[in-house]
């Protein structure tokens, strides 16, 4: 779980401009923005520092299924 949450977002779309891998998406009904692939995140961090109110928080864990079975 990359990106842990959003909260306070201001819509300025500057986090879904950001992304490279279309993580983030706009609400259009609220305006604000939402995980909506969360599992896409490769944590790097350029949502989270291209928010001007630091509406976004990270963590380090992320989850990684093993595509090679070694047994």
């Amino acid at each position: 779980m990359p990106i842990e949450k959003i909260h306070g977002c201001i819509g300025c779309e500057n986090c879904v401009n950001a992304c490279p891998t279309d993580v983030i998406r706009m609400d259009p009904g609220s305006g604000q923005a939402y995980i909506a692939y969360q599992d896409e995140c490769q944590i790097c961090h350029l949502c989270r520092l291209s928010c001007p109110v630091d509406a976004i928080t990270l963590t380090p864990d992320k989850f990684v299924k093993p595509t090679v079975s070694w047994g």
